[in-house]
């Protein structure tokens, strides 16, 4: 038993020395391992691989559409110059009819695929490669794209790589720093292989960093990861901008806001014998132009002998151009850059036959599907009108979840293009309404304008508040069953004026609607008036300087009273 007892601790000490000895040659293979991982780079040079015969690279990415080469020009996919260039630069296609437009602030070009020929502001404009449709998909000379938007394109023909620049933008350079050179490599890792040796001083693109390591672009046009201890920053490369014209300068009243009056024309003219002098009114826009039919014809009823009135009287004419608030006519004239030109045309040659200074726009009545149509419209006639040396206006409806309303306005992207919106604040409580109301209360108009303002973005300085002349006589009368039944008629101020004045009635204030209210019985009914008067229009004018709007403008002249214009002016110079 003793000699079994001795012999225990022998075995035991030969398994911990065993145990040490393999723990040591674990950590030392570890750590070596970890060594090699951590310092000692990937000698495997790979090819680079692309996903077509001719990439494109914006910002150091390969775009997922390749470019297509033809005699040495390149042509570069749309929807890769969509994405690049932003809705800032738009670029419409039109498959159905191969039609291509271009906007820009001043610029509108027309082509069409497999043509050499198109139109740019309405002169000819020739190409030396076409635009090219290739598997369902629209292909863009590059040239005319740096012409109009500045957008440049290097081709390097070692591995049929395209390097997309865009205007404005601002790329480091840098070049390599150590004596032996540096890898550009697959991955952000030395362990990763590598695709091209860069020379000692070889000069590359940085595009991002990504944990220590830079994404660059060679000299060759290979797009890869080096370390930024290998790269010493060296010239910011600045792309150039192109050659703006002078911007429109919309017309403004020095010193003083715009006013302007509609003019509504039905089948009469204008007797403007019997306009009475209206103070303040710089501007009038009689509803002369509206959409006749399918194929885009606009139909005209403009007056000369209202226009030498005007003009007499110092005023503006920035004539209305409706779309008669026909929806489906809309799609159709809409629908094509062909109709859409058409309209453009026509405008343009009434604007010169009656010495026009601006037209409004108001479309009214519009599928939401028809939104874009709309947007793009006003970019492709804002530039052509503005040639002409006329403002553009668009009207515009409060928000609301009405489709047909407001739901089609983009009113953001159709604020960037026109010179000024009139914000249509009326109508809160409009003729079928079920319920009695104001047709403008003041906080309604007030959270219409900030609305517009502040979930738009449209500059204070382009609103025209657009207010009422007019107001509603609601008639509330019970049914047989009980229930209230609602109409009402729209009438003007001096019919209101009459009204009290025969009914001996005494206007009293309404705090929540900000302005005056009668009310009467008359044939068993109650008659509920919400006045607009010179308590409203003053603090509507108010509400011009209080936001620094551009101007108001009232609808429609006939619904006047003849002191109203006199209200409205010394309320909009009014000074804080």
């Amino acid at each position: 038993m003793n000699t079994m007892y001795n012999r225990a601790p022998r075995r035991r000490g030969t398994s911990v020395r065993v145990f040490l000895f393999l723990f040591i040659i674990s950590a030392l293979a570890v750590f070596a391992w970890y060594g090699y991982m951590r310092f000692i780079p990937n000698g495997e040079q790979v090819a680079p691989r692309y996903s077509s015969e001719y990439p494109i690279f914006v910002k150091g990415k390969e775009a997922e559409l390749g470019a297509i080469i033809e005699n040495n020009e390149i042509k570069l996919p749309l929807p890769v110059l969509q994405q690049a260039l932003g809705e800032d630069k738009p670029i419409r296609y039109e498959p159905e009819t191969g039609s291509i437009v271009f906007t820009t602030a001043n610029k509108v070009l027309h082509l069409k695929t497999d043509s050499l020929e198109g139109t740019i502001n309405r002169k000819p404009y020739g190409l030396t490669i076409a635009a090219e449709t290739s598997n369902g998909t629209v292909y863009i000379p590059a040239e005319l794209l740096k012409e109009l938007y500045g957008l440049q394109t290097e081709y390097m023909e070692d591995y049929g790589i395209i390097t997309v620049l865009l205007p404005g933008d601002a790329v480091q350079h840098a070049e390599v720093a150590p004596e032996k050179g540096a890898d550009l490599r697959t991955e952000p890792t030395i362990r990763a292989p590598f695709m091209e040796s860069m020379a000692n001083a070889a000069s590359v693109r940085i595009w991002e960093e990504q944990n220590g390591w830079l994404l660059v672009q060679s000299a060759s046009g290979i797009v890869g990861y080096v370390h930024k201890k290998d790269l010493k920053l060296t010239a910011i490369e600045k792309v150039p901008e192109p050659a703006r014209e002078p911007a429109f300068i919309a017309w403004k009243v020095l010193g003083n806001k715009i006013n302007m009056t509609w003019e509504a024309v039905y089948d009469r003219k204008i007797d403007t014998t019997k306009i009475a002098p209206m103070q303040g009114v710089n501007v009038v826009s009689p509803t002369w132009f509206e959409v006749a039919d399918d194929k885009g014809t606009i139909k005209g009823k403009a007056d000369p002998a209202y226009v030498k009135w005007a003009h007499r009287e110092g005023l503006q004419i920035w004539a209305l151009f409706s779309n008669s608030f026909e929806p489906e006519r809309t799609t159709k004239v809409l629908a094509t850059a062909e109709t859409r030109f058409s309209m453009i045309q026509q405008l343009i040659g009434f604007a010169e036959m009656y010495d026009l200074q601006g037209i409004n726009i108001d479309f009214e009545n519009v599928h939401t599907a028809d939104k874009e149509n709309f947007v793009q419209f006003v970019r492709e006639m804002t530039p052509l009108l503005h040639e002409q040396g006329l403002v553009v206006s668009i009207d515009v409806t409060p928000k609301s979840n009405s489709e047909m309303w407001s739901l089609f306005l983009d009113r953001a992207a159709l604020g960037e293009v026109v010179d000024y919106m009139m914000v249509m604040a009326y109508d809160e409580h409009w003729s079928s309404s079920p319920k009695s109301g104001s047709v403008a209360s003041l906080p309604w108009t007030e959270n219409s304008l900030k609305r517009i303002m502040e979930e738009d973005g449209v500059p204070a300085a382009k609103i025209i508040l657009s207010m009422p002349l007019y107001t509603r006589i609601w008639t509330e009368k019970k049914g047989e069953d009980g229930k209230v039944q609602v109409t009402s008629k729209a009438v003007g101020m001096e019919a209101v004026k009459s009204i009290i004045a025969d009914k001996k009635l005494k206007p009293e204030f309404d705090q929540a609607a900000g302005q005056n209210y009668v009310e009467y019985t008359e044939d068993g009914s109650l008659n509920r008036i919400w006045i607009e008067d010179d308590v409203s229009i003053k603090a509507r004018a108010a509400l011009v300087r209080k936001y620094g709007l551009a101007g108001a403008a009232t609808w429609q002249r006939s619904f006047q009273s003849p002191d109203i214009w006199k209200t409205l002016d010394d309320a909009l110079k009014k000074k804080p």
